[in-house]
């Protein structure tokens, strides 16, 4: 079996090295660009499984770089930053990032972060009556119509979907989707619902998604 390749976009050329080192020990295939636009390059040719991105790059900042990546790709992307600040991580994970490791970091916390984003990507179909759920592919469908959505909304509809029924606390979702990073009081997860709402909504499928006021979120079983 391949294993996933990793791209790493860093121009600090021994951070990148010490990265390339714990990835491949840890049985990666790793991948190097130094620069945001050789980033975007082989991010487009080369699909990699998952990005780690360093924010302060010599062309322009990564931040725009996770923002022209979601325009057409839902790779994971793990962003790497020393700026230590709540607006700044809620402007990250707004932008589509996944996660954020806050240098220096422990590589066991990097290598932890890195498998737990694949995993999520590696599960079989899963099914709700109309409802079908590829993490694979990272493909939605309703009614065997695309239901194209954010990679925060599949990550959000794959965790619903695995138990019907069962009301997921804000806390949870922030908990399973963010791992727990969100900042306190943050409306971050009500906006991703009211989008995933209005998506299902565009395919008849309004009903589905159920609010429990006070509590959180479900998909009817």
């Amino acid at each position: 079996m391949t294993s996933p390749c990793i791209l790493i976009i860093e121009d600090d050329l021994d951070i990148a090295n010490v990265l390339k080192m714990d990835l491949t020990d840890a049985g990666f295939e790793v991948d190097h660009a130094d620069s945001a636009m050789n980033g975007l390059i082989k991010a487009r040719e080369d699909h990699p499984a998952l990005i780690l991105l360093d924010l302060g790059l010599p062309d322009f900042d990564g931040g725009d770089v996770v923002q022209r990546l979601r325009k057409n790709s839902a790779v994971p992307i793990i962003v790497l930053t020393a700026r230590d600040t709540v607006d700044e991580k809620v402007r990250l994970l707004g932008l589509g990032a996944d996660d954020y490791l806050i240098k220096p970091f422990h590589p066991d916390e990097l290598l932890a972060r890195v498998k737990v984003q694949l995993r999520q990507r590696t599960t079989e179909s899963l099914n709700m009556g109309d409802l079908t759920l590829d993490p694979q592919k990272r493909l939605v469908t309703y009614k065997a119509e695309e239901l194209r959505l954010s990679p925060k909304e599949f990550d959000i509809l794959a965790l619903l979907i695995r138990q019907p029924g069962r009301v997921y606390s804000r806390q949870e979702i922030g908990q399973e989707i963010w791992q727990g990073r969100l900042p306190e009081g943050s409306n971050v997860v009500d906006v991703h619902m009211a989008n995933l709402r209005a998506k299902l909504r565009d395919l008849d499928g309004y009903g589905l998604l159920r609010t429990v006021r006070g509590v959180g979120y479900a998909l009817r079983g």
